[in-house]
């Protein structure tokens, strides 16, 4: 069975985590040197990606060509139906052009375990964006992200520059406009070797460009929600159970004469309602099962491993799926594991056992804590097999 373990932990080494939150996340960038040529070797090779544009019917825009010295229609290296011309792609990338792909992770295994990774340690979705570039080349002017974004260098060096930060943590979407927002002074300039790894929060104007020779970069990007979506939905939750928030703003409000004493208080009154009323735990709920709910079944060799649940035995060792995203609640009793999008209900005297064998890696079966005896230890590993949260060992 194919296994795919790089982890988040892998991709911010020597840093730990917790110094990692506690000094870049959202404040600063982070540039990584590791003179280690391989360290991403298993995640993405040149030839890979380029086996990925040659063979697969690939459509606009998730693939497509950036060029900042011009702009480059998606006609010049598409088909009428918007499926990516391969031959005039690589036209296109040999004469200066660099080749994006969106959401590689939906065709690389590794890719998708490693968003997984970050997904589980973060609490937010993740993109995989792969760039292509040849030499002397730069795909795009200098511009600011609306998300935080992880670089990988893969391959080749590549040539950056920070600037300052014009829009401290945008909102996503929040538009870039190129002309009205003035690069800055240089704070960083680098080359980015195989191996490197950079962290740029969103904001934090930055251009980057090809010397001598290709390279291939992987960016990770962190699609988050924040506190204002947070309170969105705390207000709309009030609003579903209060008419008075639902009232139509004052008859007039527009005209230049309108006396806007009494709908200041108004306003006051609702945000005064807001504070005693909003549930910030119903909030955070709604966003966690939104994301749980929709992170896909990574299940390799799940083919071979119910082919063997009518020969487990207790002896035999299980684990815990590598990167599981679930939630963990009680509901009518029960307790309930919300995970790739479908739900599964647990008698407490399962729970203890359930909850082990989801938060560990490797175990004996027959080692699982509780009061379930063999039998139905096994019955409950094999639920979880099926589901695809758990794994047999060999």
């Amino acid at each position: 069975m194919a296994t795919h373990t790089y982890e988040f932990r892998k991709l911010i080494a020597p840093f730990t985590p917790e110094d990692f939150f506690r000094d870049h996340w959202e404040q600063k960038p982070l540039l990584i040197r590791r003179e280690q040529r391989e360290h991403y070797a298993e995640l993405l090779s040149l030839a890979e990606f380029d086996r990925v544009i040659s063979t697969q019917r690939l459509m606009h825009p998730e693939c497509f060509i950036a060029n900042a010295a011009r702009q480059v229609g998606p006609e010049e290296y598409t088909h009428a139906n918007g499926q990516i011309d391969v031959g005039r792609i690589y036209q296109q990338f040999a004469d200066g052009g660099t080749i994006v792909f969106n959401a590689l992770e939906h065709f690389i295994p590794p890719l998708a375990a490693l968003c997984r990774s970050l997904e589980r340690e973060i609490s937010s979705r993740f993109q995989c964006n792969i760039y292509c570039s040849p030499a002397k080349a730069q795909g795009f002017p200098t511009h600011y992200d609306s998300h935080d974004v992880f670089i990988l260098q893969l391959h080749g060096t590549k040539h950056w520059i920070l600037y300052n930060t014009p829009v401290e943590l945008p909102f996503k979407g929040q538009p870039f406009r190129r002309n009205e927002t003035p690069k800055g002074d240089v704070t960083e300039e680098f080359d980015l070797h195989p191996g490197d790894m950079l962290y740029v929060p969103r904001g934090v104007m930055h251009d980057a460009q090809t010397r001598e020779g290709e390279t291939l970069h992987i960016t990770l990007g962190a699609l988050t929600n924040t506190w204002t979506e947070v309170l969105l939905e705390a207000v709309a939750k009030v609003a579903l159970g209060d008419p008075a928030f639902r009232r139509s703003l004052p008859v007039g409000y527009a005209r230049t004469e309108f006396d806007r004493t009494e709908a200041r208080a108004y306003f006051a009154s609702l945000m005064r309602t807001l504070g005693e009323r909003a549930d910030v735990d119903a909030a955070l709920d709604h966003f966690a099962d939104d994301l749980v709910s929709t992170r896909h079944a990574l299940l390799d060799g799940q083919m071979a491993q119910v082919l063997r649940l009518s020969t487990l035995g207790a002896k035999d060792r299980a684990g815990a799926r590598p990167n599981l995203v679930y939630r963990w609640r009680m509901h009518e009793d029960q307790y309930v594991v919300s995970c790739y999008g479908s739900e599964m209900r647990l008698p407490e005297h399962a729970a203890e056992p359930a909850r082990f064998a989801l938060e560990n890696s490797d175990f004996v079966i027959e080692d699982l804590p509780g009061d379930l005896d063999d039998a139905g230890k096994l019955v409950l590993i094999k639920r979880l097999v099926r589901e695809g949260m758990v794994r047999i060992l060999d």
